[in-house]
């Protein structure tokens, strides 16, 4: 799996003319699921990201997790994170999961951090959608579940 994350001051989605969801302060997740990842790899991802100290202390310093900051989470599922630009001018997503084997990866993602106990909302799985945040710091990182073995 393959996720950037954004620290947000708030953001939401819509589709479709319609607003799905809204945060408040906490993170955005783009979620892309590769075609070889499975459910341990959504569970261990989920947890590093609730987990990651990327909030500031009282010292300005990165110390505070979103559990500890008791922050939302945004996941939206990103395919396009698997796009292969290597040849030519058309990206190549032939490394993303077909969405029979990532809609339940997202959704065990996102389960998993409701788990752990951070409030989650989602984007609508396949569907063209409108994502605004408003950045905070700006603090941006991306993780890759092929990374961190």
């Amino acid at each position: 799996m393959r996720a950037v994350i954004q620290r947000v001051a708030r953001a939401s989605v819509s589709a479709n003319g319609h607003t799905l969801a809204t945060i408040g302060p906490g993170l955005v997740v783009l979620l892309g699921v590769w075609q070889m990842d499975t459910p341990e790899d959504a569970t261990h991802l989920a947890s590093k990201i609730a987990h990651l100290r990327i909030f500031d202390d009282a010292e300005g310093k990165l110390n505070r997790s979103l559990v500890d900051v008791r922050g939302d989470m945004l996941v939206v599922s990103q395919f396009t994170l698997y796009a292969d630009c290597r040849k030519g001018r058309r990206p190549s997503f032939v490394e993303a999961a077909r969405p029979e084997l990532a809609k339940p990866l997202y959704e065990i993602f996102a389960s998993e951090v409701r788990r752990i106990g951070v409030p989650v909302q989602t984007g609508e799985f396949q569907a063209l959608m409108e994502l605004e945040l408003l950045n905070q710091g700006p603090v941006t990182l991306v993780l890759d579940t092929q990374q961190m073995l």
